[in-house]
Parts: structure tokens; C-alpha cells; sequence
């Protein structure tokens, strides 16, 4: 009987070790997090201006340079749907509405915000047999079937850019902190895209060009007079 004891005892010695031992080890399933897409409210000349509302934070984000067409404030096609191919581990909403910009023709490009985000995400539409180049190393977050078809974007050599090897839907991480983005892409009918973050960086760092908060502040008045009617 003593002998029994003893050898239980050392069982459950053991038993509790590889349990302590293993518990640290068990890793947490990673969760994915709310994206903040931008919200598009005016387009000028070469140039489109929203916001993106990072909990209590607004961020004002500028588009600058040539495009096709704009959808702001909500209107037009949902170009986002299905939303599959922006939901990921690391994403968990597509963005929520039609707001888009249609690019066009090729070059230069540029997106600037008010405040440092961390991580931005674009969201991209039918990027069909497109060279992409952002100058910094971006991830490829998740793609698959979208609104014009089916595409994979393949990193170049320097992990800086994609082509689009088909129709395109997907979005792409710019990992570190930014307070612009300057990218270069090739011509085609059109393909589209939006921004998003899942964070901004403290404190506020830079401001938007005086033109560009002109612009934005018309957008902005009238989106608040286009509500106000709604609701009335």
C-alpha cells in the first residue's frame, strides 16, 4: 500500500510539472482587428480628401494625382462587394460602403495624412496586370475573388511592390509609420482603391496643405447639409 502512495505521488509530481511546463507554450489564437476606412467626402482637380475615424481620433486623409473617377459621401456602386477578399487574421471588416478612387493612368502617385498612422492598408479593386512600386516593403494582407474577377499579386524582388497577375481584389500593409504614401502604378482602364488603419501614432505630427483642408472643408459641409436634409 505505501509503495502504491509513493508511486501515485510521483505520477501527479510529473503530471503537474509537464502542465506547468506546457501551459506557457499553448499560444493564443491571433485576432483580428477593426479597420478604420477612410471616408471620402470631395474630389477636385487630381485631388481627393476624407477622413478616417480612428475611435475618438479624425484623421483628414488627401489623395494627390491623376484619377478616373471618384465615389464620395456613399454614392455609386459598391465595388467592395464581396467583401471576402479584404477579411483576413489580421483585418476583420472590408470597408463598409462604395467610397472608391478609379485610377487610371499611370505614375506618380500620393496619400498624405493629418497625423502619423501606424500600418496603413489599402483595399484594392480589379488591379488587373498592374506594376506596383511603393518604395518601402509592404504585406500582402489577403486577396481572392472580388467584384470584376479573380487575381494574385505577386511581390516584386524587393518586396516593395506587386504585379497584378489578374483581376486583383486584396489588401496590402505598409508595416511601420507613416504620414504619407507615395506609390507608382501602371495604366489601364481603371482600378481602384481606399485607405485604412488600425492605429495612429501620439503625438499629432503634420498638417494637411491649406488647399487640401479647403477642399476638404466643402466636402464636409456638404455632407453635414445632405444628412441634415435627410433627417429632416
Amino acid at each position: 500500500m505505501g509503495e502504491f502512495v509513493m508511486r501515485t505521488r510521483s505520477l501527479l509530481t510529473v503530471m503537474l510539472t509537464v502542465g506547468c511546463v506546457a501551459a506557457p507554450m499553448a499560444a493564443s489564437p491571433a485576432t483580428a482587428a477593426m479597420a478604420s476606412w477612410a471616408n471620402w467626402v470631395a474630389a477636385g482637380a487630381e485631388e481627393v480628401g476624407g477622413f478616417l475615424q480612428v475611435g475618438a481620433t479624425s484623421v483628414n486623409v488627401i489623395y494627390k494625382g491623376p484619377y478616373s473617377f471618384a465615389q464620395v459621401t456613399g454614392g455609386g456602386t459598391n465595388y467592395w462587394l464581396p467583401s471576402a477578399p479584404y477579411i483576413s487574421a489580421t483585418v476583420e471588416n472590408a470597408p463598409p460602403d462604395s467610397d472608391i478612387i478609379a485610377l487610371s493612368t499611370g505614375g506618380a502617385k500620393k496619400i498624405t495624412f493629418s497625423q502619423a498612422v501606424i500600418d496603413p492598408l489599402l483595399a484594392l479593386v480589379s488591379w488587373n496586370n498592374n506594376t506596383v512600386d511603393f518604395g518601402t516593403p509592404i504585406e500582402i494582407i489577403s486577396f481572392g475573388q472580388g467584384f470584376w474577377g479573380n487575381g494574385t499579386p505577386i511581390l516584386n524582388a524587393t518586396g516593395t511592390g506587386f504585379f497584378g497577375s489578374g483581376e486583383v481584389h486584396a489588401v496590402i500593409r505598409l508595416p511601420g509609420t507613416f504620414t504619407e504614401i507615395n506609390f507608382t502604378d501602371t495604366s489601364e482602364n481603371w482600378h481602384g482603391f481606399t485607405v485604412g488603419v488600425l492605429d495612429v501614432a501620439e503625438p499629432p505630427i503634420g498638417v494637411p496643405e491649406p488647399v487640401s483642408l479647403g477642399l476638404l472643408g466643402v466636402g464636409l459641409l456638404g455632407l453635414f447639409a445632405a444628412r441634415r436634409i435627410a433627417m429632416a
